[in-house]
């Protein structure tokens, strides 16, 4: 597996960012297909076009309180 996906989504867990997120950068770094618009939440959609640009920047911004 590639180490900077690796230690992107360890440093997201142990950060506290929304799963919802988590699980939409993984599928936008790995190009998996969308979720269906139904179950689209803003933080999965944010998640996986951060994930899509390989973008590590913005996760802080989606930290669970």
């Amino acid at each position: 597996m590639n180490q900077f996906y690796y230690d992107a989504v360890t440093k997201m867990e142990q950060l506290g960012v929304d799963d919802e997120y988590i699980q939409g950068w993984q599928c936008g770094f790995l190009q998996n297909p969308k979720r269906e618009e139904q179950r689209l939440t803003e933080a999965y959609a944010a998640g996986y076009d951060d994930g899509e640009e390989k973008n590590a920047e913005n996760f802080a911004n989606w930290v669970r309180e």
